[in-house]
């Protein structure tokens, strides 16, 4: 298992707009790719998951993946991310 923790920096949080830029990004992978927050842990690949986190500004989270192409997952999801200019 590979993951990542980050600090959401968008001022609106992890919003729809990049939430389904990630949901789609993670789709793309065989992995089992899950978003936690506050001791919540969910799908990525699911929009309706990652946005009943209701994840806010400054708010720390993880993301971690666990397959055959983990890294590749992680390394994706985080760069899209910082494209977005969700996360620092």
């Amino acid at each position: 298992m590979k993951e990542v923790t980050v600090t959401v920096i968008d001022p609106v949080g992890l919003h729809a707009r990049p939430a389904t830029v990630a949901v789609n990004a993670a789709s793309k992978f065989k992995s089992e790719i899950k978003i936690s927050y506050k001791g919540k842990a969910v799908n990525m690949k699911s929009i309706m998951g990652v946005m009943s986190l209701g994840i806010p500004t400054q708010s720390e989270i993880v993301i971690s993946a666990e397959g055959e192409d983990q890294e590749e997952a992680i390394t994706t999801i985080e760069e899209v991310l910082k494209a977005q200019k969700v996360i620092a």
